[in-house]
Order: structure tokens, then sequence, then C-alpha cells
């Protein structure tokens, strides 16, 4: 296999568009997930249109261990990775105090857990090689604080700092970590977490382009890159410095509500 990527949550949104960018280009695949049947749906589509190579593993990364077998898996079949596509995460909206705790413990377990323990495992290699680019896929909710989406929020304001601050441990070397922070994006997210009839999802960036933006800043080696934002969007994350938190937290509140019929 050459060129491979990892890519984690790769059976659909984004995650399925940044397989399709890079079988494109004529590089090799491994497939994460937790359906099987639209892995392989996937794969088959990939290996057809682009004579590309491509492995599915079935794994749920919301588990204990999970991240430790995909790794374990790769490293037995003598694989090596280029790229590190942390894309799989969930969130919820609803208070706090009343959403299920093993829901939010899943989320935490997913956003963060997985993503950290895949990075720790990978990149000891990549630095050995001095050779090899982790794109984390964040959120433009990592500025700010989320009423309504507590620990959705937090959880990505953990992946921005974190990937950032790998970034700045790597300078000097030719090993790249990248940010991707999308805004609202036409996937399978906004039904998932509830947010599908609130009205920041009323105007969505489509899965491919903001999976074009990820992918072109990671192999740019950018420290991080926005994308899917509108006007207005783009002029609230501007204006985040500058406004009072108090006032920015009942706006993002107002936001995640959903309007009354």
């Amino acid at each position: 296999m050459k060129n491979v990527a990892l890519i984690t949550g790769a059976s659909s949104g984004i995650g399925k568009e940044f397989a399709r960018i890079h079988a494109e280009k004529g590089n090799d695949l491994i497939l994460l997930a937790r359906s099987k049947d639209k892995l392989e749906a996937l794969a088959h589509e990939l290996k057809n249109q682009f004579e590309t190579e491509v492995i599915v593993i079935q794994k749920d990364l919301t588990l204990a261990n999970a991240a430790q077998e995909v790794f374990d898996e790769i490293q037995q079949a003598n694989i090596q990775i280029t790229y590190l596509i942390n894309n799989a995460g969930f969130g919820g909206r609803g208070y706090f105090h009343e959403r299920k705790w093993e829901e939010d413990l899943a989320m935490i377990n997913l956003n963060i857990i997985a993503l950290t323990a895949l990075s720790r495992f990978f990149l000891p290699e990549f630095v050995k090689r001095n050779e090899g680019k982790i794109l984390n896929v964040s959120s433009t909710a990592s500025l700010m604080a989320g009423p309504l989406q507590a620990v959705y929020f937090a959880t990505k304001a953990y992946v921005t700092s974190f990937s950032n601050a790998l970034a700045g441990e790597l300078e000097g070397t030719k090993v790249t970590v990248t940010a991707l922070l999308p805004g609202a994006t036409e996937t399978e997210f906004a039904k998932t977490s509830g947010m599908d009839k609130t009205t920041l999802f009323n105007q969505t960036a489509s899965a491919r382009s903001v999976a074009e933006d990820g992918y072109n800043a990671m192999m740019a080696g950018k420290l991080e890159v926005l994308s899917g934002l509108t006007t207005m969007q783009k002029i609230m994350m501007a204006s985040i410095p500058i406004t009072p938190k108090k006032t920015l937290l009942k706006t993002i509140k107002k936001m995640q509500e959903v309007p009354s019929s």
C-alpha cells in the first residue's frame, strides 16, 4: 500500500468525502467506522473507480481500548500510515444536567480519548521517519462555550488546543498537525445531535467543500483552517474576542434552541 490514509468516521459525511479525495489522487486507504456495510460499499466504489487499495476496519471508538486495537491491527499487518485523519465525532443537544451521562461519556471517549490515543500511537513513527500528517476535525464550536451543547463544544475546544500544541512541538520537523474547524455542514451530525431543527443549520456547507478545505490545509501543513461559514457566521467569529462573554453565551444558547412551531 502507498500513501496510506487512516480515516475515522469514514462511512458518511466529511469522512466519506476525505476518502474520495484521497482515492482520487491514486492513494490507498484504511477506512474505519462502526457501520461495516457502509464502509464496504464505499471501499467497493473507490476500488472500482480509482483502482486504489482499500482496507475496512469496523470499530466503535467510543469503547475502551478500541484505538489500541486499531493500532495493533495495522501494526500486525505491517502497514505504514502516512496520513491520520481523525474525523469521527458526534454531538448532542440539551441541558447538561438532563442529558444521559452515558451519551456524553461516549462523546468524550470518541471526540477526545480516541483522537488523542490514535495520535499518540502513530506519531512516534511519523517523527522517526520525519514524515506524516495528522488532520484533526474540530469545529468552529471550539472557539467558544456552547450552552445546550456544553460537552460537545468543550470536546472540540480540546481538539483545537491539542492540535495546535502538537503542531508547536513538531515545528522544525516534516511532520504536521492541522485542525479543521467547520461550521454547520450538511452531514448526519445535525440529525444525530438534535441540531437539525435549529436556525444554526438553516444554511449548511457541503461535506465535499469542507473536506476539500481540510484536506488541502493538511497537505499544505497549515496550523488550522475554518470552513463552511456564511458571511454572517464569519462576522460572528471575528467579533468573539470583543463580545462580552455573557452576551455571547446568550446568543449561542439561542442558536441551539429549537424554535417553537
